[in-house]
């Protein structure tokens, strides 16, 4: 293998002679001040005038922005253009997922040469023990490039085929605003329904009578609030509402269990849940609640042969696993007094989700910072954990049937295998077949990267102590080729909230980066789910400000061992992993070089005042209501925004979307336009706003190439590596 070379230091002059010489004055944002003064606190805001869409001004100050950025990268569009040609030469031309049975049919996606988007075809099951034929004729149910023909973006959400395999419910969003509009198409026919309905979230559920559909629709605010019961082959007929969640802290989630005997659903908040089940076979029966709820009482519901799996946090935050009958339904808390315990809850084990079979019951656990799988027979009998062969820094996920974060992967209660998807920062997602009775793993499809060779990369496991003496663990992936005498450029990465774990995954575009001799990192600090719940609860409310210290730990550490240094140190996060540089940056801007703060949550406070915006009520458990003196307090202390000051500070790159209704578009401008009159160095400052997308970026695949290929440009420039990729 040829050496690799990297430059920096000095090399790095080429490139900001250009940049310097095309970038001229960046915009400067008037000033219109308000008087924010909450609980005596007097906060005068000279950008918040930005948040008025509709304003001229306002538009003008964007378009401002998003030329002064793309003169700013135009010196770089030869780097640029080479780090999306190498990201797109790693996405093979074409993709095909890896079959899944549902009745009578297997069902997949496929992505043909030199298009962006998936088409969902199926193909009949053969013979008594309903098995794929590869070569078998294909149907196309619906193609995904069509769709997005005069469109400039689109996502859909993820398609639901009735139990008799005659209709099928998806949904269009066409702005990345999340308004959903669903219809329902007729297989047989291959065309769509007369019904249809806006502004949904694309959420669905049908009845075992293949004909009655449920669907959630959002408020103003973007809360999933009413579930709506719908006959989709009667023409004209109209939408029942069936329930209204009132409480702004709650958002409505539907799904049914693994066997298809109930829907579910689940009026969830962000520390407790209710649930609430209706038999499939009944559409107009009512819907049963289970236990009412309360403050740190969450729940996760399975059924089979009568009888309910319950992972339930009574005992503790980590969960247990229970089983009782289904009937009657547990109302009380005291009523799990009668339950079978299966799992006991332990303080070192998060029992993260389960997918229920006829025969096993498969368990997502999570310890010591790794996530695998379990599997309990339910006849009897010992548990097993699962041997995926890659040490403990993997991800093995299947989610949960109920509610399942890969929804196409388990959904046949009969299937003797567990199907999940297994990656590592180094091995490229493979989906894997789990013999439910032996524990033996088979690959059946691994993520194709033309060109990748995973030998040539090595993973670590760190851990960096806090100032409190808590141990923080950091997840290390870099090229063998490593000079690891001396300190190296670093992307450190972080999250930190809503209890969201960042597992290592395998990343391609980050592959451009690892080539160039840059390490790449993630600081699992508190606040997300890396080591539970309990780690989790330490990154919120009074406590988020462990989530900002940890992050600055891990980088102190990495320049201690001698990883890196501040100056070849970049740091990067998207939403709240947004906030999260925004406050570290404001701790410690001597620590950083560069800072890529994806669609930030910067503008904490104003958010968290206006319950009119989408996420803000149901958030107040996260973060706290500023309404509340002394949680104001909490967010006044590391609101980024609120917390700028005059001096030096690291390249800044921010992004947004212009439709992003999680996080508005003015959170972002308005943080830029205030850090521009208050930074004395001459790094850049730049705001990368896409006026066509929402929170998620750009939805093609190879379109979402043109935003990391200008980021991995952007870190590579500020961190002066020059190299090519060896």
């Amino acid at each position: 293998m040829a050496a690799m070379k990297w430059a920096w230091g000095g090399a790095l002059v080429w490139a900001l002679v250009g940049v310097a010489g095309a970038s001229d004055v960046p915009p400067v944002a008037a000033k219109h001040p308000r008087d924010v003064t909450v609980h005596g606190d007097r906060r005068i805001d000279d950008y918040f005038w930005l948040r008025e869409r509709n304003n001229p001004a306002v538009m003008a100050h964007l378009q401002a922005e998003a030329a002064y950025t793309a003169r700013w990268f135009a010196p770089l569009q030869p780097l640029t253009q080479q780090l999306r040609e190498e990201m797109a030469a790693r996405v093979p031309p074409a993709e095909l997922s890896e079959p899944v049975r549902q009745g009578a049919w297997w069902y997949s996606t496929r992505i043909a040469p030199g298009q962006q988007y998936p088409v969902h075809v199926r193909q009949a099951a053969v013979g008594p023990q309903r098995t794929l034929d590869p070569a078998a004729p294909a149907q196309v149910l619906l193609d995904l490039n069509q769709l997005a023909e005069g469109r400039k973006y689109l996502k859909v959400a993820e398609p639901r085929v009735s139990p008799d395999a005659q209709f099928m419910a998806f949904g269009i969003d066409e702005t990345g605003a999340r308004d959903v509009a669903l219809s329902v198409r007729d297989l047989a026919r291959g065309v769509n329904l007369a019904w249809s309905a806006p502004k949904t979230d694309g959420q669905v559920a049908w009845a075992a009578d293949s004909r009655t559909l449920f669907f959630v629709t959002t408020d103003a605010a973007k809360r999933s609030h009413r579930l709506w019961r719908q006959r989709v082959d009667v023409a004209g007929s109209r939408a029942v509402l069936v329930f209204e969640e009132r409480d702004p802290l709650f958002n409505l989630q539907l799904g049914q269990t693994n066997d298809g005997r109930y829907l579910v659903l689940n009026s969830v908040a962000k520390d407790r849940n209710e649930l609430r089940l209706l038999s499939s076979d009944r559409p107009h029966g009512p819907w049963q609640r289970l236990l009412p709820r309360q403050p740190g009482l969450e729940l996760q519901v399975e059924h089979q042969d009568g009888r309910l799996y319950l992972l339930s946090t009574d005992r503790g935050p980590q969960f247990r696993l229970l089983r009782l009958p289904a009937q009657p339904l547990p109302r009380q808390r005291a009523d799990l007094a009668r339950a079978e315990e299966l799992v006991a809850h332990r303080d070192d084990t998060l029992l993260e989700g389960m997918t229920l079979f006829r025969s096993h019951l498969a368990l997502q656990v999570r310890a010591g910072g790794s996530v695998g799988q379990r599997l309990i027979p339910l006849a009897g009998g010992p548990a097993r954990d699962v041997d995926f062969g890659h040490g403990g820094n993997f991800t093995a996920t299947a989610g949960t049937a109920a509610f399942p974060e890969h929804p196409w992967l388990n959904r046949e209660a009969e299937a003797q295998h567990l199907r999940v998807l297994l990656q590592s920062q180094v091995q490229p997602a493979a989906t894997v077949d789990v013999d439910l009775a032996t524990g033996q793993v088979t690959v059946r499809r691994a993520l194709e990267v033309p060109g990748y060779d995973a030998s040539r990369y090595a993973t670590e496991r760190l851990w960096a102590t806090a100032g409190d003496g808590t141990r923080v663990p950091v997840s290390l992936v870099y090229a063998k080729a490593l000079r690891r005498s001396a300190p190296q450029p670093l992307l450190l990465k972080g999250y930190g909230a809503y209890g969201a774990p960042s597992d290592p995954r395998f990343s391609r575009v980050e592959l451009s980066l690892l080539d160039r001799g840059v390490v790449i990192a993630i600081a699992h600090v508190r606040g997300g789910g890396d080591l539970g719940r309990p780690w989790y609860q330490a990154g919120k409310l009074d406590r988020k400000m462990n989530s900002f210290t940890d992050f600055v730990a891990v980088a102190e550490h990495l320049v201690a061992t001698g990883w890196t240094r501040p100056e070849q140190l970049a740091a990067t996060g998207g939403s709240a992993g947004g906030l999260l540089m925004g406050a570290v940056v404001n701790l410690r801007r001597d620590l950083f070089r560069a800072v890529v703060a994806e669609v930030p949550f910067v503008d904490v406070i104003n958010t968290m005042l206006d319950e009119s915006l989408p996420l803000t009520t149901e958030e107040f458990i996260e973060w706290g209501n500023p309404k509340k003196p002394r949680e104001y307090r909490w967010m006044r202390a590391y609101s980024p925004y609120d917390n700028l000051r005059r001096g030096d500070y690291p390249a800044i790159m921010t992004t947004t979307g212009l439709n992003d209704s999680q996080v508005p578009y003015w959170e972002p401008a308005k943080y830029v336009a205030k850090l521009r009159t208050l930074k004395t160095d001459t790094r850049p400052l730049l705001f990368d706003i896409n006026l066509d997308v929402g929170h998620g970026g750009a939805s093609g695949r190879f379109d979402a190439l043109e935003a990391e290929a200008k980021i991995a440009a952007f870190l590579l420039t500020e961190l002066g590596v020059v190299s090519r990729p060896q």
